[in-house]
């Protein structure tokens, strides 16, 4: 069960440690001590966290890395119509579902591909009859922008002899959705058993985009959203897309966390509004 990690609290400044046998405080001692309260009380009241204090937590959503920048905008939309800004959470999806199944506090749930949504829902972990798709996008072959480089992405296509000596990234093809995608394109277009033992498996699209942002790797597969959050890699070749399956994003309601403010932040972004916010970052409708 998930549980949050425990915070101590720390001992006041300056706090006096009596002896055992000591048995009660002079009138004078008794008083320094109550003017010291009064004098600190007001600073330790204005450091309580602004959630203890409205007594309520804020929306947690939790989102597939590649919607850093689409979600921020999407929560910024929401925030604007005078809810409360939600807090967002990005990670990969296997990492994202295994959490909401272990308990982790949610109220809606992003996830780059279905196959982590279905486990999710296989968990009885969502809201029935909430899941809906939300976006798509396109898989794309990026190159540092320092050497750039253009690749026709068609069968015949060798990414083994494209990157040399050096590597290509995408996340972990056993779990993680660009990396599955990017398998069954590579497999489509004949290049994936030559450029297999070249891979640096990345723990998500974002991680492999990292890589190629630092040189760390010759090529990437990534989407074309990620390609456009960063000045610091450039796009060689766009996937043909019937090499590989449809890229979605469903959205669900996390039932331990679908209150009225997880639902309608939901249906915001499923919305006109929210979608409009999502094809002005790039993404593709469902």
């Amino acid at each position: 069960m998930w549980q949050p990690a425990a915070r101590g609290w720390p001992r006041s400044p300056g706090a006096a440690i009596y002896p055992a046998g000591h048995i009660a405080l002079k009138a004078p001692m008794i008083a320094r001590l109550l003017a010291l309260l009064l004098l600190f009380a007001p600073a330790l009241a204005g450091a309580a966290p602004p959630r203890v204090l409205s007594g309520a937590a804020p929306l947690r959503v939790l989102a597939a890395s590649s919607l850093t920048e689409a979600m921020t905008a999407v929560a910024d939309g929401w925030a604007a119509t005078g809810h409360p800004r939600p807090d967002l959470v990005f990670a990969g999806s296997p990492a994202l579902a295994r959490q909401i199944i272990a308990g982790a506090p949610a109220g809606v749930f992003v996830a780059a591909d279905s196959a982590w949504m279905d486990a999710a829902e296989t968990a009885r972990v969502l809201v029935p009859g909430s899941r809906r798709d939300i976006a798509g996008n396109r898989l794309v072959l990026i190159v540092p922008a320092t050497r750039p480089r253009r690749a026709v992405l068609a069968p015949g296509f060798d990414l083994a002899a494209f990157v040399g000596r050096g590597h290509w990234t995408t996340g972990n093809p056993d779990s993680v959705p660009a990396g599955r995608y990017a398998r069954a394109a590579l497999v489509r277009l004949g290049a994936w058993d030559a450029a297999a033992p070249r891979l640096a498996r990345a723990e998500n699209v974002r991680a492999a985009l990292a890589f190629v942002e630092r040189g760390a790797a010759a090529a990437g597969v990534v989407y074309a959203t990620d390609a456009r959050a960063s000045r610091r890699v450039v796009v060689a070749g766009v996937f043909p897309a019937g090499s590989h399956p449809p890229i979605v994003y469903p959205a669900a309601l996390v039932a331990a966390g679908a209150d009225a403010e997880a639902r309608g932040f939901l249906a915001f972004l499923s919305g006109p509004r929210g979608q409009a916010i999502l094809r002005s970052q790039g993404f593709t409708p469902p």
